[in-house]
This record gives C-alpha cells, sequence and structure tokens, in this order.
C-alpha cells in the first residue's frame, strides 16, 4: 500500500513537483511546463522521475495539484488517473485550506498564492509577506489572525527581460547574474544591473508600503525561481525558502482528510 503523496505547483512557466514521504520531502523536480503534453506523455514522464528515485507508482497514496494553467489540468487528472489509479486533489474553490480568504472574489486568487500562504503560517508564523518569483511577482499578507487580506502582482523578470530583447535590437539576451558594479561599463553589465538591482529595488519598495497597512511586524518570506537571486540584493526579505508552494499542497491534502 502506497504511503506517499505527490504535489504538483503547475505554473506558466516551469512545474515543480515534489514527493513526501510522511512530512518529509523525499524528492522534488522542476519542469519546463509544456501545455501541449497528452495524458500519457505527462504520466509516463512521472512514471520515469520516481523510478530515479526508486519509486513506483503503487508508492503514492495521493496526488494534489495546483494550477495557473488550465489547458493542462484535464491532462493531469487523466494521467494521475491512468497511471496512479485515483483522481488527484485539485486545489480550488471548495477545498479546505483553514486560511479566511479577504479577497474581494476568493475564486481570483491562485491557488499557488493559497498554498505559500498556508505553509508560511504552519512554518513561521503571522503576520507575513509572501513573494513568490515566478512568471509574474506576486506579493500577498497574511494578517495577525491569519487572514488572507490580498496583495499585488507585478511582470516577472523574464517577462521584463523578453521584453527588453523584443523591442530593443541591439539589447542582447544576458545571463541573469549579479555584475560586478551597479554603474555598468558595458551593455551586457547594465542591463544585469538594471535588472537585478531594479527588481531589488521593486520588492523593497513593495514590501515597506505593505508593512505600513499591515498590523504587526510581518515576516518577509520569498519562494519561487528567482528568489534567491533577488533576496541577496535585498534589504527586506528574510527567509527564502524554494519549496514554501509543495510544503502547502501537502498541509492542502491534510486539511481535506477525513477526521
Amino acid at each position: 500500500m502506497g504511503s506517499m503523496i505527490l504535489v504538483l505547483d503547475v505554473g506558466n512557466t516551469n512545474i515543480a513537483l515534489g514527493v513526501f514521504d510522511g512530512e518529509a520531502l523525499a524528492a522534488h523536480w522542476r519542469l519546463s511546463t509544456k501545455r501541449h503534453w497528452t495524458a500519457d506523455e505527462f504520466g509516463i514522464l512521472l512514471k520515469q522521475l520516481l523510478a530515479d528515485q526508486e519509486l513506483r507508482p503503487a508508492d503514492i497514496r495521493a496526488m494534489v495539484v495546483s494550477s495557473v494553467v488550465p489547458p493542462l489540468n484535464t491532462t493531469i487528472e487523466r494521467a494521475c488517473r491512468d497511471y496512479f489509479g485515483f483522481p488527484p486533489l485539485v486545489v480550488g474553490p471548495g477545498i479546505r485550506t483553514g486560511m479566511p480568504i479577504k479577497y474581494e472574489n476568493p475564486r481570483d486568487v491562485g491557488a499557488d498564492r493559497i498554498a505559500n500562504a498556508i505553509a508560511a503560517q504552519e512554518l513561521y508564523g503571522v503576520p507575513l509577506i509572501l513573494v513568490d518569483f515566478g512568471t509574474a511577482i506576486t506579493f500577498c499578507a497574511v494578517s495577525v489572525r491569519g487572514e488572507y487580506l490580498g496583495g499585488i502582482i507585478v511582470p516577472g523578470i523574464h517577462i521584463s527581460c523578453e521584453a527588453l530583447f523584443e523591442r530593443a535590437a541591439k539589447l542582447p539576451r544576458v545571463e541573469l547574474v549579479r555584475p560586478p558594479q551597479v554603474i555598468g561599463r558595458n551593455t551586457v553589465h547594465s542591463m544585469q544591473s538594471g535588472i537585478i538591482y531594479g527588481y531589488a529595488g521593486l520588492v523593497d519598495s513593495i514590501v515597506r508600503r505593505m508593512r505600513a497597512e499591515m498590523e504587526g511586524r510581518p515576516r518577509v518570506v520569498a519562494t519561487g525561481g528567482e528568489a534567491e537571486l533577488i533576496a541577496r540584493e535585498c534589504e527586506t526579505i528574510e527567509t527564502v525558502d524554494p519549496f514554501l508552494t509543495l510544503w502547502g499542497l501537502r498541509l492542502v491534502y491534510e486539511r481535506n482528510q477525513p477526521d
């Protein structure tokens, strides 16, 4: 009988996956999101990833999915049924999270943002400000009473970079690394400085404005692809947790089991 939980966070750019054995994150992966996957392709890929860790589909007793890519939802649900023998728990309206949502329309809050919020509340306490560096950068506020208050959405780093490359013919694609100094002496270093220090300043400014509207002193936790890179240049980010969403999905599963 399987005893592990497979969690999937389906984003516009990447899919983050993890396998939990009890409270331990036993394995994790990050894949590029491909909207044209068939259920068979995705199911076979999941089996291969598990086999690399000497795991079998029979070892998995449950699957939890948060997705902001609706075209993939049916594919993933079918792959779960065909290759694991049960339907996944899909995070969405009607799912118990244990967190009151104060958004005007709670259905508009992305499943990944709710997963982040309940994981951070469990791990770090409240109040909280969460910064998730994904395709978009999202900021989420959790009150001293454990309520999801709302947040901010900003175009992500790669979205901004692609717009710059496409609109400015002479600007090259650059590696996202810290330049040797803030004042760039060549085009590549100038772009790296603008991207990294520009986003660090953006994050610090938004976090300070959010803190001014919140009770208590919120802890600032970052997650997502570029969290480590940008957090090193920020003054306000206190903790980087790359697996926050995966932890949150495991908690969602637990909160939706019969007492």
